[in-house]
């Protein structure tokens, strides 16, 4: 289960230090063993794609995330979730949307926005951090920004991304998440990649997670530039690659013991009323460490979903799948990954509990 998280606060927020980072910090948790001076622990993350909480106003009302949320009310919205998010330690996902009342719009084709409520459903589901490196966290231009901060905060969820690092601690471990555009491969990307990832670790984090906005909206392979971005990244120190923006499925690759998770998919996500292509995923995996240091040992769980729990529509309800679906899904992702550079990553991955070792 989650830990209980403990804030400690400055003018109502979470505390920030000289760097702008929001640090959580969290109250200590048993760890799974110890054993003549040796400490082990186990620490379970899940990852999802796009949530976005709201739709583009010019969107008709009727069967719009708006309208659900008022027919049926939040608790909606993670009903088929199965607690997912709950009976893990950290769960972080993209914020593809604005929570703010602001009315002037950025001039672009969709933009999205929710009421600034609906930051409830990310805490109803159990998730304690978002990304807002996207194209539409200023789609309300910077008030819908600061307003989008402003709420998550009353909700008590993190948030990284462009200026904002994000450091808790579960367990005793020190977890840090960092989050880019990362539409094109660049030596200006590389060394503010490299430049955060070395902050993270001055300040001794443990585990370093990564988000990319990038790709091309649905496209199931991943381009060049993705690969090599997302290569230098985990050279750079970075323990897992979580990527979004194509709005469908794209393939995992190992790299160097570590996963490179190109594509999550849409999850959560009112901008569209009934995307043609419903299937996600939920990317887990279970970071072992020994004495505080990461091991070489590897778990993950490949969890398949649906974006909806009605296929004629989007209801905006994810749910996860079982029997055939579920493995019509995991098929599909095993294919995507054959795509790049094979799906040995399965080794892994055993009714949830691999233990092979390198």
């Amino acid at each position: 289960m989650k830990s209980e998280k403990v804030t400690t606060e400055i003018a109502g927020n979470e505390q920030e230090d000289t760097d702008g980072e929001v640090i959580t910090h969290e109250k200590k948790s048993n760890n799974i063993g110890e054993k003549a001076g040796v400490t082990e622990t186990e620490l379970k993350i899940s990852a999802a794609g796009d949530f976005t909480l709201g739709t583009d106003e010019a969107f008709p009302y009727q069967g719009s995330f708006v309208h659900e949320a008022s027919i049926s009310g939040l608790p909606h919205f993670v009903k088929g979730l199965n607690d997912i998010f709950l009976e893990d330690d950290f769960t972080t996902v993209n914020l593809e949307t604005t929570l703010t009342n602001a009315t002037q719009k950025a001039a672009k084709k969709f933009r999205f926005k929710g009421d600034p409520s609906y930051a409830k459903i990310l805490k109803l589901g159990g998730v304690e951090a978002v990304n807002l490196a996207n194209n539409h966290i200023f789609d309300y231009l910077e008030q819908g920004y600061t307003d989008t901060i402003k709420n998550l905060e009353k909700q008590d969820i993190g948030y990284f991304g462009y200026e904002n690092n994000y450091i808790t601690t579960i367990k005793d471990v020190k977890i840090g998440a960092l989050g880019y555009e990362g539409w094109r491969d660049t030596p200006e990307i590389r060394k503010q990649i490299k430049k955060d990832i070395k902050k993270l670790q001055d300040k001794n984090v443990q585990i370093i997670l990564v988000n990319f906005h990038w790709g091309i909206e649905r496209s199931y392979v991943p381009t060049e530039s993705q690969r090599t971005l997302a290569k230098f990244t985990i050279d750079s120190g970075a323990d897992l690659i979580l990527g979004h923006h194509p709005h469908v499925i794209q393939g995992i690759e190992e790299y160097k013991d570590k996963f490179i998770v190109y594509s999550l998919g849409n999850f959560m996500f009112g901008g569209n009323r009934n995307p043609s292509d419903k299937d996600t995923f939920v990317f887990q995996q279970t970071f072992h460490l020994k004495n505080g240091k990461l091991t070489n040992k590897k778990e993950i769980k490949v969890v398949p979903f649906s974006i909806s729990s009605v296929s004629t529509r989007n209801d905006y309800q994810p749910t996860l799948l079982k029997g055939s679906e579920a493995q019509r899904v995991k098929s599909k992702i095993i294919d995507a990954s054959n795509q790049i550079s094979g799906s040995e990553w399965i080794v892994y991955e055993k009714e949830g509990k691999t233990v092979k070792e390198k």
